[in-house]
């Protein structure tokens, strides 16, 4: 994992590299979980930003074609969290409504319903899905 260094203006930033397989969606909850601790968030937004990154990892894992995926939480602002995973597919994702019998397709329809806004930015080599929320103080 990278803890990328914070300099004056910056906020944090951590990214990790890992397989494109079943088990990375556990990795990418843990890796928003430890860093929302390490920045003081609020249970609230941890929570949150915990589902935002289940959705958008399982979303590269099933759809990215890629041998791996990049799981990234950043705080651009004292009071945002943000989401992103990058996968190699240029594919872009499509926000559709399951119906009440479908197994799946509900991912993107929770990104919109919980993020204040998300997106997608067409890589070179893939494409980056990312999702904001806001956030306030940790009451850990």
């Amino acid at each position: 994992m990278t803890n990328e260094r914070v300099r004056h203006g910056q906020y944090p930033r951590q990214s990790v590299t890992v397989a494109s397989e079943a088990a990375t969606v556990a990795v990418a909850r843990q890796i928003v979980r430890d860093a929302c601790a390490e920045w003081g968030m609020d249970q609230d937004a941890t929570e949150t930003g915990i589902l935002l990154v289940s959705e958008i990892a399982t979303n590269a894992v099933r759809h990215g074609r890629s041998h791996s995926v990049r799981v990234i939480v950043e705080q651009p602002r004292p009071d945002r969290l943000r989401i992103a995973v990058v996968d190699k597919s240029r594919r872009m994702p499509e926000l559709h409504i399951a119906g009440p019998d479908s197994v799946g397709g509900r991912g993107l329809f929770l990104v919109d319903a919980l993020s204040d806004r998300w997106g997608t930015d067409l890589l070179p080599w893939g494409k980056r899905v990312w999702a904001e929320i806001p956030t306030k103080a940790g009451d850990q």
